[in-house]
């Protein structure tokens, strides 16, 4: 071989060693993958032995980098799903995971998407520094047994999309600066151990489309400013300890699908907007103190699949409009102080004597006859 030929190939392994250097992730992203993964132990699967190498864009699991600046822009670890390694713990679905998340992760500063979510075993808190990374589009971290509170300036991420931190034990209010997540679309804060109130200004994330806000210890009332937010399809805020009265407002929201109030401490006669609310499919208000007659305000376009308004201190008889609805699914109106016929033809015909136990004075089938 002549020198020239020796030193052309010398120079084309010496260029793909450059090439291959200039490709990979930056070393500070790496450090920063490295130092979140020695905060976290994951004894079944072996996902973090796919983390080694220089270059973190190839191969680690989870991990996603810009195809043109090599910066890490996605972390992704779920420990519920399809994804074949979950296989390897034997319940086909489901993985286990402790440690904390380490602030290193806030390094990554053009990080898009967060997720460790679904391992149950994660404690400690929410690194507050999350709340500075200014490209955050996805922080998803349900599932898990994180404590403390939710960061005071999770508003500054503007570009935040989705918000999941259900299933947890954080605790404190909700904060304040959340309202102005202007581009946040899911919110799911459920099953936690949150305190205070709903802020007022609530309304304020019109792109909201879906608030999950049940299992908590939430007090004070539903702020009125939610039947301002126009694009709600799911608002969820049972299980709380949320007093007064039902805002009106809600069965004047276009695209409400789903209100679930149910398990509070709400008082008040039910406004005849949300029943004759035709946009409304899941209604449950159950478990509460509303008081006065069931507005008889159903029509040929209320379609309920649910409708759940047990355990109340409802009065009156079963209204005849339910009649004349498209459909109901299921209806419960148990354990209030209804009184009277109940009215025959759909959706009556179909339902048991459960969703009619325990009221005063209830008479006619499915019950025993007047």
């Amino acid at each position: 071989m002549g020198i020239f030929s020796f030193n052309a190939i010398a120079l084309a392994f010496l260029l793909a060693i450059i090439s291959g250097a200039v490709n990979a992730c930056p070393p500070s992203d790496r450090e920063a993958l490295l130092a979140l993964s020695s905060s976290l132990k994951e004894p079944y699967l072996g996902i973090f032995d796919s983390w080694k190498g220089t270059d973190c864009c190839s191969n680690w699991y989870g991990i996603s980098c810009d195809p043109t600046t090599h910066r890490v822009t996605d972390v992704s670890l779920r420990g519920e799903s399809e994804d074949p390694i979950l296989q390897k713990t034997g319940h086909s679905s489901s993985g286990y995971m402790t440690g904390t998340i380490n602030p290193s992760i806030c390094q990554l500063d053009r990080l898009t998407t967060l997720i460790i979510a679904d391992w149950k075993g994660i404690s400690g808190e929410i690194p507050s520094c999350l709340a500075s990374l200014p490209n955050l589009r996805v922080l998803d971290l349900i599932g898990n047994s994180l404590s403390g509170k939710i960061p005071d300036q999770i508003g500054n991420l503007q570009k935040l999309t989705v918000l999941n931190l259900a299933d947890n034990k954080i605790n404190g209010e909700i904060p304040s600066s959340i309202i102005q997540l202007s581009s946040l679309k899911h919110l799911d804060l459920s099953n936690n151990l949150l305190t205070g109130e709903v802020p007022a200004n609530f309304g304020n994330l019109k792109m909201l489309s879906r608030a999950l806000l049940s299992g908590n210890q939430l007090t004070g009332t539903i702020p009125i400013s939610i039947g301002n937010m126009y694009r709600l399809a799911d608002l969820d805020i049972s299980r709380n300890k949320i007093q007064g009265q039902i805002p009106a407002q809600l069965g004047k929201m276009k695209v409400l699908a789903t209100l679930d109030l149910g398990s509070n401490m709400l008082t008040g006669e039910i406004p005849p907007a949300v029943l004759g609310s035709t946009g409304l499919g899941i209604l449950n208000l159950s478990r509460n103190s509303l008081e006065g007659n069931i507005p008889n305000v159903f029509g040929p376009k209320s379609y309920f699949m649910a409708l759940d308004l047990s355990f109340n201190n409802l009065k009156g008889p079963v209204p005849g409009s339910l009649s004349s609805a498209k459909f109901v699914g299921h209806l419960d109106l148990s354990h209030n102080h209804l009184c009277g016929t109940i009215p025959v033809g759909t959706p009556f015909d179909h339902l048991e004597a459960s969703s009619f136990d325990s009221n005063d004075c209830l008479c006619g089938n499915p019950l025993k006859t007047c």
